[in-house]
């Protein structure tokens, strides 16, 4: 009899011991968190396609421990940071995690190894880390790599000039102050 398996509560062990396979194609309205960040440029239609795959390796003793793989794909829905206007940001995570028994196994261990560490858990929540990683995914300054109208890349305007225009120099006040001084 084969097992199911259900990404909001995983069993991690039993996964990786079946030498489990799940994908799925989400709509990106189904992680909250992502939806916020997005500032209402979300559209129903945006998708996270997502696969993860399980596995035992060899701990290097007589035991072995959980593997997981995983591998996100979505477009996210930002605003440019140059033209200011909407623009769609690809996104690629590809990750593996090595299970460990307990959290504090894991920051006790998390500064020799290279890999991600995570906490075994019989339910763990396989959403809340693909979106957890698609968070970290996402560009600090995003933009298009040719925005679709042209930038007007000015520090200043012609309002501006002549407001700077209008006012009076406060060194040439002083100045004034400095050369009656001299005369006395």
């Amino acid at each position: 009899m084969t097992k199911t398996f259900h990404p909001e509560k995983l069993d991690i062990k039993a996964f990786a011991q079946a030498g489990g396979h799940l994908a799925q194609h989400e709509a990106l309205l189904k992680y909250p968190r992502l939806a916020e960040e997005a500032h209402g440029l979300l559209h129903p239609d945006l998708r996270v396609d997502w696969q993860a795959d399980a596995e035992m390796r060899s701990d290097g003793g007589n035991g072995h421990q959980p593997w997981l793989h995983l591998r996100v794909e979505a477009t996210f829905p930002m605003q440019c940071q140059r033209c200011l206007g909407p623009v769609d940001m690809p996104l690629w995570v590809e990750r593996s995690f090595r299970f460990v028994p307990d959290e504090a196994t894991a920051e006790a261990l998390d500064e020799d190894f290279e890999e991600d560490l995570l906490a075994l858990s019989p339910d763990f929540d396989l959403h809340t880390l693909i979106e957890d990683e698609l968070l970290m995914a996402l560009p600090v300054v995003p933009r298009h790599d040719e925005c679709p109208e042209s930038v007007t890349l000015a520090s200043s305007s012609e309002d501006f000039e002549a407001a700077n225009a209008e006012k009076p120099n406060p060194f040439a006040a002083l100045a004034s102050l400095r050369v009656g001084k001299s005369k006395d």
